[in-house]
């Protein structure tokens, strides 16, 4: 007796149709276009989840870097400074300072420059 297994099939294929919603021609309709398409989207995803962290971070320090040329400091002796005076602010914290609040940012730099 043979296996009509069409009620799985549509399943599988179906799944694949939902994942790969909004992709472009044949990567969105054709089955084995499909897949390929949301094997590689779900791998890049899950890649570039971290991938995210280590950009913004590289982002942050690009933005203290080029705040604390103007004030006439470099990064690493900065970063050096706030280890010394224990000031527990992040990368972050410090970036979004150094564009939103320069003169709170400038206050940072001479309380650890003094310590």
């Amino acid at each position: 007796m043979r296996v009509k297994r069409g009620v799985v099939g549509k399943r599988k294929r179906t799944r694949v149709h939902k994942l790969t919603q909004g992709y472009y021609g044949g990567r969105r309709n054709l089955v084995r276009a499909a897949q390929e398409a949301m094997r590689k989207g779900l791998a890049y995803a899950y890649r570039d989840r971290r991938q995210r962290k280590r950009d913004f971070r590289r982002l942050w320090i690009a933005r203290i870097s080029a705040a604390l040329r103007q004030r006439g400091l470099t990064y690493s002796k900065f970063i050096h400074a706030l280890r010394q005076a224990n000031v527990e602010l992040d990368r972050k914290v410090l970036a979004d300072m150094a564009v939103t609040d320069p003169k709170g940012f400038s206050a940072v730099v001479e309380s650890v420059t003094k310590a």
